[in-house]
């Protein structure tokens, strides 16, 4: 009988034993991969959690307090400006080309990703579903028109001039620690077509990941011969509930993630590793190049 044919409950293997069941299971071919923050610490970005499953100080702004606070959102474009450097300076790492790799070779057939860093699309993976949107982007809450993020700096730089701080604590999603004086002076740019509200192009905490583009992935996940989830703690519903579909249809799910998940219970296979070394490990041993 097949290992992966009945998910549920494994703990954690050793190293080697897991990259080869691993690469077992991507030789079906059709995986979909799931990927979370863990995935993009190599690239210098943090994730919300670390190895312990523990949340990291600090609470991300949710949608009701952007939308309406005036001061709430100076607060929010203070810290994600001073942040956006070191979000768009970022590059894939090797367990996003080592992805791309294995998409290319045919044993992944999608990536649904819960970042919103771009570095899926950098790597090449162009098709990744953003599940929840991404930073490059940003929306106008009144007009829905879309532009790109590096125009809304070059806005900022100039509505505030010489205030980016040399020194602020990164966190996760481009966001950064300010004391509250500096945030005060900071000055909001409006969308230059109809002086609205101007919102990264990403699901807040509190707000909904658009019903179609979960329904695309409840899609993909059906249509999976696995689901490997890379660097994610399932925290979260919009994550963990592809898991439950796949464990529901009897799909086998693996995790590699450094630190326990709200899915190890119901997965196949277990891995705790760092993500760049393994997947590019597995990538090797089947040769996608």
């Amino acid at each position: 009988m097949d290992a992966f044919e009945h998910p549920g409950g494994q703990a954690a293997v050793p190293p080697e034993e897991g990259l080869e069941a691993l690469v077992r299971l991507l030789d079906r071919r059709g995986t979909v991969v799931l990927s979370g923050a863990g995935l993009s610490t190599e690239s210098g970005i943090p994730d919300y959690r670390g190895a312990t499953g523990r949340r990291r100080s600090g609470t991300p702004m949710t949608y009701q307090e952007f939308t309406g606070s005036a001061d709430a959102r100076r607060r929010y474009w203070a810290r994600s400006h001073t942040g956006w450097p070191a979000i768009a300076g970022a590059r894939p790492n090797a367990g996003h080309h080592a992805v791309e790799r294995l998409r290319r070779a045919g044993h992944v057939a999608a990536v649904i990703t819960q970042n919103v860093d771009g570095l899926h699309h950098a790597a090449g993976t162009r098709e990744a579903v953003e599940l929840h949107g991404g930073l490059r982007r940003v929306v106008c809450l009144d007009c829905r028109r879309t532009s790109s993020r590096a125009e809304l700096d070059r806005r900022l730089d100039e509505l505030n001039q010489g205030f980016r701080p040399n020194r602020a604590e990164l966190r996760p999603d481009g966001d950064a620690q300010l004391p509250q004086p500096v945030v005060d002076g900071f000055r909001v740019a409006a969308c230059t077509d109809c002086g609205g509200v101007l919102k990264p192009d990403v699901v807040f905490f509190g707000e909904n990941v658009p019903p179609p583009r979960v329904e695309h992935c409840y899609e993909l996940v059906d249509a999976a011969s696995s689901l490997v989830v890379l660097g994610s703690s399932l925290a979260v519903l919009s994550g963990l509930r592809f898991v439950r579909r796949a464990a529901r249809a009897r799909l086998p799910v693996a995790i590699v993630n450094q630190g326990p998940t709200r899915g190890d219970e119901l997965a196949a296979l277990r891995l705790d590793l760092p993500l760049g070394p393994a997947m590019t490990e597995v990538a090797r041993l089947l040769d996608a190049v």
